[in-house]
Parts: structure tokens; sequence; C-alpha cells
């Protein structure tokens, strides 16, 4: 039976896809600090250069027909003491240029009272314009006096920098607990589908009984399918049973009667040309019977296989009951039937295939040996576990055809004229293979076949 096809894991699956949310998340995390990081410097450069600006905005007086400004040393300090950075004034009364730097650029958009700024190059520097400008009362009538305050921005940009680079780490350490998180998240979730699988895998060949353990709301449906097939199985597996043994009775027993029969008109017929046809008609009433039966037996086997019971089975009596239940068939043949050894091995198995396999080994060097030859039937107790050897006195096996032996079906070139179906060396190779043990194969060296059968010790 071949192994399911493994078509990807729910675990990797779900271990992915939330190492992507994670991965998505950390670069959200990311840009987020990254802007409100900007968002701050921006909104706190903006503050003191409006501070600054209002502060020499408040300096300037009107008196003697001129506008005396007495830039305050607090105005550009505080912006000196946030970071080394180089700083610009213009002050203007309406268009006309008054004092600082004339080609400072102002901020746009100007109301009175009301800060404005804007970004701008100034002596090929990236720098902060912050613009402020109040009515004033002059000879001339009501103007506007305005304040321009501008501070470069390579001090901001190096504090950016180190933010984006701590940003970074922390969205490296999100992402990191995240992977663990959804590690731990996986396994929880996988976890009631390996104890299901561990609790049905650890059930016998025989457990069929339905899956009652607890398991989650989303797996009822799987368990609630598994319960039905099994119980469907269950049915079919007793009806395969009961079938295979009426099956043996149906089949056999007629073919009996027929083969008894055929005897019978046999013995009465005078015609040699009857007698003839009847001898052939009972050489294939047995063919059928036999090969009927092999193919129930190895129907029997192939069930019992899937089921295989773990008796504890004497390997010494288990060759003396198969020895005495063929004996009065070896006696009608006129060959020798014995079992020799006494020291017991103890193996686990089902005991009716293994009544099954050494019946057929036995029938075999019955049937394939002529009048007077002699079976044995050696049980000898190794270290690593029990064997049984069947040897024989008749023609052994085809040295050619040794390695097909035990093919369906296949029988040898010294087999055309005896009964058989080809299952019989087939079905002992199965059983024995079940159990965990080897067949061997020989022919003796003075004559005669041997075949071994060794099973491992529990």
């Amino acid at each position: 039976m071949s192994a399911p096809v493994a078509h990807g894991s729910i675990r990797r699956r779900l271990l992915l896809s939330l190492l992507a949310g994670a991965a998505v998340l950390a670069i959200v995390v990311y840009f987020v600090v990254q802007s409100v990081a900007r968002q701050v410097a921006q909104e706190s450069q903006d503050n003191v250069l409006a501070a600054s600006a209002l502060s020499i905005l408040d300096s300037a007086r009107y008196s003697g027909q001129e506008i005396n400004v007495d830039l305050p040393y607090s105005a550009l300090s505080m912006l000196d003491s946030i970071s080394d950075e180089r700083v610009f004034y213009a002050i203007r009364l309406e268009n006309e240029f008054l004092s600082g730097y004339d080609e400072l650029p102002e901020a746009d958009g100007t109301v009175a009272g009301v800060p404005a700024f804007r970004s701008a190059t100034f002596l090929e520097e990236e720098v902060r314009v912050a613009s402020v400008r109040r009515r004033m009362s002059t000879d001339i009538g009501q103007s506007y006096l305005q304040v321009s305050v501008a501070q470069t921005l390579s001090g901001q940009k190096q504090t950016l920098a180190r933010i984006s680079q701590t940003s970074m780490g922390i969205g490296a350490g999100f992402f990191l607990v995240s992977v663990l998180l959804a590690a731990i998240i996986a396994r929880s979730t996988i976890r009631p589908l390996d104890r299901l699988t561990v609790s049905v895998s650890r059930r016998g060949p025989k457990d069929l009984r339905p899956v009652a353990a607890p398991v989650p709301s989303e797996m009822v449906p799987l368990v609630a399918s598994l319960n039905s097939f099994m119980r469907r199985l269950k049915r079919s597996l007793t009806r395969s049973e009961d079938f295979i043994a009426e099956a043996a009775h149906r089949v056999r027993t007629p073919l009996a009667i027929v083969r008894t029969k055929a005897e019978i008109v046999q013995r009465k017929a005078d015609n040699p040309e009857t007698r003839t046809a009847l001898r052939e008609m009972i050489h294939a009433i047995d063919d059928s019977s036999r090969t009927a039966g092999q193919l129930l037996d190895h129907a029997m086997v192939t069930f019992r296989l899937d089921h295989l019971s773990q008796d504890e089975i004497s390997l010494l009596r288990l060759v003396q009951e198969a020895v005495e239940r063929l004996r009065p068939i070896s006696e009608m043949k006129e060959i020798e039937l014995h079992a020799i050894g006494t020291e017991d091995s103890i193996i686990q198995g089902d005991p009716i295939l293994l009544q099954n396999a050494l019946h057929n080994l036995l029938d075999n060097a019955i049937k394939y040996s002529p009048a007077g030859a002699r079976v044995t039937v050696a049980l000898t107790r190794h270290n690593d576990g029990g064997e049984i050897r069947i040897t024989d006195t008749g023609h052994g096996f085809p040295e050619a055809e040794l390695d097909r032996l035990t093919d369906r079906f296949a029988r040898g070139a010294n087999a055309e004229s005896i009964v058989g179906s080809g299952l019989g060396l087939t079905i002992v190779k199965e059983v024995v293979e079940a159990h965990g043990g080897k067949m061997y194969f020989e022919n003796m060296p003075g004559g005669g076949a041997c075949v071994s059968l060794h099973f491992p010790l529990p």
C-alpha cells in the first residue's frame, strides 16, 4: 500500500502566514516611528524658530521716524542650544529690507500674529524658515513688520538618522519576538491534530472504536468523518471474514462431493475410455479444489495480515501439531514424517497464520516427494531467534527457478503433473515476513530440498 503523498504542511503554512504578517507589521512600525520622529523633530524646530522670531519682533520699537530693533540674546541663543546649526534672520518693513540677510527667503502666506513655515535652500544649504509679521504704527500709517528666522537642517538630519537606526532596531526586535510568538502559536494550534494522530496511530490493528477525545470545533467534521469511516471499515472487514469462511465451505464441499461421485463411477465403469475420462475429471476436480482452497487461504492470510494478532506461540507445539495433522497423508503416500528437536522458542504472532504457513510447507514436501522418501521437521533455538527447518529426500528445487519460487502462481517445471496452485510458498513468505522473520531455500547436497523459517524472539 503506497503512503499518502504529503502536500505542504499546515504548521509551515501557518508559521509562514504569521511571519509574513509580522514582517509587514515590523515594516509598518519602522515607518510609523520614522514618521512620528520626523514630525516631532519638525514641530520642535518650528516652535523654537517661531519663538525666536516673535522674540525679535517683540523687541522692535518705532521712534524718531526709525524702527529700532534690539536683537535679544535669547532670540538666537535658544537655537544654538539645540544643535550646532547656523542661524540666519531677516527683518523687513513691508517690502523694505531693514536688517539681516537680504536674500533669506520668507515663508509664504504669513498672517498677522501667526507664524508661517517653509523649507528652502539658502547659501547652498537646506534651511527651515519661520516668518512672523505684526502691524506697527509709523508716520505713514499702519505697516507690517516681518521677521524671518532660519536654521540649517544638518543636525536635524543626523538626529533623524540616529532615530532611523533606533526604529530599525525596534522593528527587527519586534520581528524576532513575533517569530518566537508565531512558532509558539503554530505549535499550539497544531497540537490537537498531533494528539489525534498519535491517538489513532497507537491503536492496535483491530481497534476500530470511534474517536471520543475532545477536539477543537474546527476538527469535529474531520473526527466525525474518521469515525464514520472506521464504522464502515469494521462492517466491511466483518463481512469479508464471514465471506471467506463461508466461501471456503461452499466451494470445497461441492467439489468434494463431485470427486466422490466421480470415483464411484470410475470404479464401476468397464469402458477404458470412460475410466480415462473420469480419471482426468478427478484430476481436474482436485486441481480446482486445491486452487480454490489456496485462493481462499491467500485471501484469509491477506485479511489477517492487516489485523495481525500478537499471541504467545510455542514453536515446539506448533511443529508437533502440524506433523500430527499431516501424518495420515504422509502414511498414505508411504512417506516417513517426523519432528526432531525439543528446545522450545516462544514468539509473538498469529497462530492461525503460522499454522497455515507450516501446513503449506509440509503439504508441499509430502506432495513433491516420491514414495519411500523422508520428511524431517527440525526445531532449533539460536541467540537471535527460533528456526524451523523442513527437509525432504525428494528431487529438490529446480536451481534455475529458486529466485521465483515465492512468486504468485509460479510453479516449477517439475510440478506439471502434480496438483497445485502456485500460491503455497507465496502464502508462507507473506506470513513469515509479517512476523519479522525470513525464509530460505536450498537444495541438500545428497538430494532433496530444505526450507528454513527463522523467527526473531520478542
